[in-house]
């Protein structure tokens, strides 16, 4: 497995492979090492990715998943950048580094133990409870799910846009089994499903509106 030191941004959210997940930098520390990734992604060599890791209530979480930087989407006059990063590869943290003004780390990739695929049948299973919970959340009879093939890492791109708590979310993270993982989520849909109908129900016996408004 390859260790690397790798720049650490702890933040209160999980961040999945393959996911999208956009971001507002404004603290110096963190501007200087998305600077760093921006330069090294220009010149096409050095360190071009950074570590998502799960903080929250005081705890840094030591499994994470490194980010690629698609783009800048806005450059702000005080040095402030928006960026759009992407979920790449997990790692843990081995060790921790301070040398520089932000938070680095000794890290070991790792990959699933297996197949990171599932059967076709599994796939076709939970993207249709996939498109099922989409359309309640999204209050619409029609919506299109687009997942391309092949199904790499399917239990990851089913989760990653769900509503789902951040320690389940951290725990799919961590697990190196593809189609454990995808049976977790499915189970996870199905219970998000049935959170939403009773709801719907609720509200129409309430007289509201019948909307299931969902915070995230």
């Amino acid at each position: 497995m390859e260790e690397i030191l790798l720049p650490l941004f702890p933040l209160e959210v999980v961040l999945l492979p393959e996911a999208p997940l956009p971001l507002h930098i404004f603290e110096d520390r963190r501007k200087e090492m998305i600077n760093e990734c921006l330069a090294a992604k220009a010149r096409g060599a050095g360190q071009q990715e950074f570590g998502v890791v799960l903080a929250k209530d005081q705890e840094m979480h030591t499994v994470g998943c490194s980010a690629r930087i698609v783009n800048v989407t806005r450059k702000y006059e005080d040095g402030r950048l928006d960026i759009l990063t992407v979920g790449k590869r997990r790692f843990e943290i081995l060790l921790t580094n301070e040398e520089k003004p932000y938070l680095r780390g000794t890290v070991e990739f790792f990959e699933d133990d297996g197949a990171d695929t599932p059967s076709d049948s599994e796939a076709d299973h939970a993207i249709q409870l996939f498109g099922e919970v989409m359309r309640r959340l999204h209050q619409s009879s029609e919506m299109p799910i687009h997942l391309p093939r092949p199904y790499r890492y399917l239990s990851y791109r089913l989760a990653s846009p769900l509503p789902l708590d951040l320690g389940f979310k951290q725990q799919l993270l961590s697990l190196r089994n593809e189609p454990e993982r995808l049976r977790r989520v499915v189970r996870a849909i199905e219970l998000l499903i049935r959170q939403l109908d009773v709801l719907q129900k609720a509200r129409k016996k309430a007289g509201g509106d019948g909307n299931a408004h969902r915070q995230v």
